[in-house]
């Protein structure tokens, strides 16, 4: 059974392979008993309760620049699903309904035209597909699933870290259309990926979009991962974009992930002018110690720079270009709960941060401090 389509992962390795890899326990679900042997259903349901502060104390209280967490000093559920998969020998699928802070901030571009579009259904769909088995080694999905761009996974436990890095929040989570996974050899597998766009289920133009990846075993430890994306967004503009990533456990307490996105999009839909374009890069890198199996801590740092806010709007003309760090500690007391909580600093180029505290002005920095608790079942 392919682990990647069960168990409904946002990348090709899936949340159980990069769990394995990382030695992150897997989801927990309820197995349903079926007449039929050749036949799995799985139902399971996922709970991430979270408190954030915001040291610049944004006015309406919703966080800038991130999905998650989205609210300044507020108890809310930063996501919850639940979910039911099934595969069989040639047929798979997964129907996952969520809610959260965390939909509400991800589905807030979702395109609106016309009057059975937007993101009032699509936030609810974490993952609708069906899949049928070509061959042995290829499937064909079709539906809405998560994206094949990054190396972190939508789902807060299945994370290194709870906050996401600039490159996760600024690439698409999600897609919506027809791809194709190839198990080229036990060490490498491939997909494609035709979508409507770069994170949208509802079309905002009469164009698809390309998506590709590789990943590579590269032993038993490490994991060697390249993913691309071609589309043209509305008004014609061509975008590319390339990425990078690896992951590895060191020993059998130390783990990394590493991560380097590159992007270029046209400037303007002009066909008599010459095209130009602007670009965007972020890079990320993560290590994770085990201090024992219940106890892990966590560190991150990171830069992303987009100077002509293709990818990443700011409140004016400024350009976002900033660094990110955080450290947090992950407590496991037992497999089905997780408890984390994650300091985490920001220092940008520009006054781009939001600021509703005693002086008010825009700010070139930020922090957060979170603690969640989140339960699998």
């Amino acid at each position: 059974m392919d682990l990647v389509a069960h168990l409904g992962a946002r990348r090709v390795l899936g949340v159980a392979s990069v769990s394995l890899l990382l030695g992150w326990p897997a989801p927990l679900r309820a197995q349903a008993v079926s007449t039929d042997s050749s036949r799995s259903i799985a139902i399971g349901a996922f709970v991430d309760a979270a408190y954030a502060f915001d040291v610049n104390r944004p006015a309406m209280r919703d966080r800038a620049y991130t999905t998650q967490p989205a609210r300044h000093n507020e108890f809310n559920v930063n996501l919850a699903f639940v979910e039911a998969t099934m595969a069989r020998r040639r047929v798979r699928g997964r129907l996952a309904l969520q809610a959260g802070t965390s939909v509400q901030a991800n589905y807030a571009a979702e395109p609106r035209q016309g009057t059975v579009s937007g993101d009032a259904l699509s936030r609810m769909l974490q993952e609708a597909y069906a899949g049928y088995q070509l061959a042995p080694t290829l499937w064909i999905d079709a539906g809405v699933f998560y994206s094949h761009i990054g190396m972190e996974t939508w789902v807060s436990r299945d994370n290194p870290t709870y906050t996401r890095s600039f490159v996760a929040d600024f690439s698409p989570y999600y897609s919506s259309g027809v791809r194709a996974t190839w198990q080229v050899s036990p060490a490498v597998t491939a997909r494609v990926d035709v979508v409507n766009g770069w994170q949208n289920i509802s079309e905002n133009n009469d164009d698809k979009s390309l998506g590709l990846r590789v990943d590579v075993a590269a032993n038993a430890t490490t994991t060697l991962s390249w993913y691309g994306y071609a589309g043209n967004e509305p008004g014609g503009r061509l975008r590319l974009f390339n990425g990078v990533g690896v992951l590895s456990r060191l020993s059998d307490r130390a783990e990394v992930l590493a991560q380097v996105d590159v992007g270029r999009q046209q400037d303007h839909d002009s066909l008599t002018a010459a095209p130009q374009s602007s670009g965007w890069y972020g890079a990320t890198l993560i290590g994770r110690y085990w201090v024992r199996p219940s106890l892990a801590v966590v560190a991150r740092a990171e830069r992303f720079a987009d100077g002509d806010q293709i990818v990443v709007r700011t409140a004016g003309p400024l350009p976002f270009r900033a660094n990110s760090a955080s450290i947090g500690i992950d407590v496991r007391p037992e497999a089905r709960v997780l408890w984390r909580t994650e300091a985490r600093g920001y220092a940008a180029d520009a006054t781009v941060f939001p600021n509703g505290g005693r002086t008010p002005a825009p700010s070139r920095r930020s922090g957060v401090v979170v603690t969640s608790l989140a339960l699998s079942f």
